[in-house]
């Protein structure tokens, strides 16, 4: 589905990535963990065609993603959350999806207020109103009005109440099983993200320390030196 082949990334004189070799399946829950600095969100970017000086290939379903093509990798199924709040905030929560869907079926919004019963009851309110994690689920349920077999997501739960991180890990997992979209999510919540992915690729000064199964990477006694 998605794969990278020996990719490295820069802005200006400071190499963010490097070496990159990894494949990311359909279906398939990959976490990307690492400190700070550590290259995670610009892997994302990376896969969404949003870094301009980069060598080596990333290809998605066989086709090349060339850099400056973010609008072209939205239509070919690749969805990107970044971190952050973001939604139009003067507009309701209704009209945010409709807006995320224009190009694609906007039926599919009564799938997206299943996955998000909130965004349902509060699909008249002002996207602006909404709580810190109710914009993030609105976020998400924007992302999935494109219809992506790819659903990549930039620390979803950043300064959300435990309680609706536990909501937002259930949501993405039910999207996953519902959908078959594949979730690629960079994550600090290290512990509860182990719980719902299938696979962990860990980043340290731009290079992969560790890609393999999150069950083996949370074994791990020594879990947080990798951090």
């Amino acid at each position: 589905m998605l794969e990278f082949r020996k990719v490295e990334a820069r802005y200006g004189g400071f190499t963010a990535l490097r070496d990159i070799t990894l494949c990311v399946r359909p279906s398939e829950r990959v976490a990307i963990l690492g400190h700070n600095g550590a290259g995670k969100t610009t892997l994302l970017r990376c896969g969404m065609g949003d870094v301009d000086d980069l060598s080596g290939t990333i290809a998605y379903n066989g086709e090349e993603i060339v850099a400056g093509s973010v609008y072209r990798n939205a239509r070919r199924g690749i969805g990107f959350v970044p971190q952050g709040h973001n939604v139009f905030r003067d507009l309701s929560v209704a009209q945010n999806l409709k807006i995320a869907g224009l190009l694609h079926d906007q039926a599919y919004v009564d799938e997206v207020y299943r996955l998000f019963p909130m965004l349902l009851e509060r699909r008249a309110q002002i996207a602006g109103s909404l709580s810190g994690g109710q914009q993030q689920m609105l976020a998400v349920g924007m992302a999935l009005m494109t219809r992506p077999s790819l659903l990549m997501l930039d620390e979803p739960t950043t300064g959300l109440a435990p309680i609706i991180v536990q909501d937002m890990f259930r949501s993405l997992l039910e999207i996953n099983r519902c959908t078959g979209t594949a979730i690629v999510l960079v994550e600090q919540n290290i512990a509860a993200v182990l719980r719902i992915v299938e696979r962990a690729i860990v980043l340290k000064t731009g290079g992969i320390i560790f890609d393999g199964p999150s069950a083996e990477l949370a074994r791990q006694e020594d879990l947080w030196r990798w951090f």
